[in-house]
């Protein structure tokens, strides 16, 4: 039986420049960044977004938004999983990522990096998104039975959203 199942992948909000002593994966968020990702948290709620999980790259800055979205969307900050494979993933391995999900699991949210969630988006939809902003989001529905099945234009593009785009 076929069900919609719904993969929102999200763009790491803004981070702070890398400091000569300092690993890619430990750059925080900056003033903007954690901003913007409560802004995004707050849309979510306000459209009554469900996640039944969220998965993110192990990277900082990556962490931090999908935490600050999560709190805002009243989603337990411990259960968010940490995938190594989401950074500087390719297409193929984040794809595997989501023929992995769980097929309990209606609503994903995936917070990763560019260019890879620009691209899964793309793959997924056939759409031009183009380069997706900071803290941007892309909305995508399968109509399928199982995340396995996910694969090249079955996904249908729901919406692409990004803070300069809220009016609050």
């Amino acid at each position: 039986m076929k069900t919609t199942k719904t993969l929102q992948l999200l763009r790491h909000a803004r981070a702070m420049d890398k400091t000569s002593e300092q690993r890619d994966i430990e750059r925080e968020l900056n003033s903007i960044g954690l901003q913007n990702s409560t802004r995004m948290g707050i849309n979510f709620s306000k459209k009554k977004e469900e996640i039944d999980f969220i998965i993110t790259s192990p990277e900082m800055r990556a962490k931090t938004t999908a935490s600050l979205i999560a709190e805002q969307i009243a989603y337990n900050t411990a259960k968010i999983h940490v995938n190594d494979e989401i950074y500087e993933a390719s297409i193929r391995s984040l794809l595997k990522v989501v023929n992995q999900l769980k097929d309990e699991w209606d609503s994903v949210l995936i917070v990763g990096h560019n260019p890879s969630v620009t691209y899964l988006a793309e793959y997924l939809t056939r759409g031009e998104i183009g380069d997706m902003t900071t803290c941007g989001v892309v909305k995508i529905e399968f109509d399928i039975e199982s995340w396995a099945e996910v694969s090249e234009g079955l996904g249908k593009l729901v919406s692409y959203e990004y803070p300069d785009l809220l009016n609050f």
